[in-house]
């Protein structure tokens, strides 16, 4: 059964190509990668574990406000995409995942102490950040595959 829908297109395009999809990859690449970093960590107390930690929380951090960014201005400048709830639960649970990365990354940055109790609250961070990845990644799929935001249909 075909449905009848219309494309939304993206402001935040190259070459008619959005942005925001493009530039996601990597921040929720490294942002999944803590959860068994922090694991590895954990199990061998290796420095190397730590480090890596550190990079990727910052990498998925800074990564992923940049590409909110691409997903604010559609967001705000599109009136087909303001209108879907979809959009701003999707941007809802994307502040919230990115604050706690953020938090998460500030807190291997400052190091607190160094100890156990920082790898556990470091562990739960990225834990709750792959949950809420998660979410915003099934919402954000369904404004493109549902609502073919970004996506240029066939007529």
């Amino acid at each position: 059964m075909a449905i009848d829908r219309e494309s939304i297109s993206s402001n935040a395009a190259i070459a008619g190509h959005p942005l925001h999809p493009m530039m996601i990859h990597f921040p929720v690449a490294a942002l999944l990668g803590l959860v068994p970093v922090d694991l590895a960590f954990l199990w061998t107390l290796d420095p190397f574990w730590s480090r890596a930690g550190l990079w990727l929380a910052g990498v998925g951090a800074i990564g992923g406000w940049l590409a909110s960014i691409a997903g604010v201005v559609d967001l705000l400048s599109v009136a087909q995409i303001r209108r879907k709830v979809t959009a701003w639960c999707h941007a809802i649970l994307a502040v919230m995942m990115l604050s706690l990365a953020s938090l998460n990354w500030l807190l291997r940055y400052k190091g607190i102490d160094g100890g156990d109790s920082d790898a556990l609250w470091g562990l739960f961070l990225s834990l709750l950040t792959a949950v809420l990845i998660s979410l915003a990644a099934f919402l954000g799929g369904r404004l493109v595959y549902e609502h073919a935001v970004g996506v240029e249909l066939d007529s």
